[in-house]
């Protein structure tokens, strides 16, 4: 599922809630501390992505765990600070492979153009000195 999918507003608080298995109120609660921060429809009413159902679950575990809702605030921030590093890594390791290539193509363009004074030689030879053999 893509992240615009995930992020898209579903779900009333009602079905939200049952979800969840949380009480609509514990979301509101969850709302006003700032912990998921579902959209509004046009008439106000709260409406719940998948990502704020996965985030409910997430903090109904931690909080099943012993882990108060200050305790859940830090992990929830951590987690989302790890997972944007983690984008960003996958951006620099996408923009590394492209310039590899690059890389790679000029130094074949580098090796074609040192074989051009050499016209006079055979197929076999050519191919030796673009490989890089001798």
């Amino acid at each position: 599922m893509g992240q615009q999918e995930r992020d898209k507003p579903l779900y009333m608080i009602s079905v939200a809630a049952e979800l969840t298995g949380m009480h609509p109120q514990t979301l509101r609660v969850y709302e006003s501390k700032g912990l998921v921060n579902p959209k509004r429809s046009g008439g106000n009413t709260r409406l719940y992505s998948r990502a704020d159902i996965e985030r409910l679950e997430l903090i109904s575990q931690l909080t099943d765990e012993g882990i108060n809702l200050a305790g859940v605030v830090r992990i929830l921030d951590m987690k989302e600070r790890a997972e944007s590093r983690e984008r960003e890594n996958d951006r620099l390791r996408e923009q590394l492979r492209e310039k590899k290539e690059e890389l790679h193509e000029l130094k074949m363009q580098k090796r074609i153009t040192a074989l051009a004074p050499y016209k006079d030689m055979s197929p076999e030879q050519t191919l030796r000195g673009l490989l890089g053999a001798s």
